[in-house]
């Protein structure tokens, strides 16, 4: 085995296979179907993670999961009827961080009880 070897993109977490996107649209789909106002945000791809693509409702509730690229992302909220944004250019709406700081609050008062 060479010192540095890489593992294939397809073994252990690399690339998003078929299979698992399909898994993950579905998700993003009754996400989007189930709430109102949902907007799109495509990450970019970075050494560490994927591209993927957060889905966030009007009241700031988000699910992320991975695609195979922006090209997908894009054409996925475009299948959803929904708005597409390339996060790192957009950011990400003050109603997402709202939403994580209320649950963070309510997480805390639980442990406080």
């Amino acid at each position: 085995m060479a010192l540095f070897a890489r593992r294939s993109r397809s073994a252990g977490g690399g690339a998003v296979d078929g299979r698992r996107f399909r898994e993950d649209e579905a998700h993003l789909a009754r996400f989007a179907r189930a709430r109102t106002g949902v907007e799109a945000f495509v990450e970019p791809r970075t050494a560490v993670t994927e591209t993927t693509v957060v889905l966030v409702a009007e009241d700031g509730e988000w699910t992320r999961r991975r695609v195979p690229g922006p090209q997908a992302a894009h054409q996925l909220a475009h299948r959803l009827g929904i708005p597409a944004y390339d996060a790192a250019v957009v950011g990400y709406p003050q109603r997402m961080r709202d939403w994580n700081a209320r649950i963070a609050a309510e997480v805390k008062a639980k442990r406080e009880i």
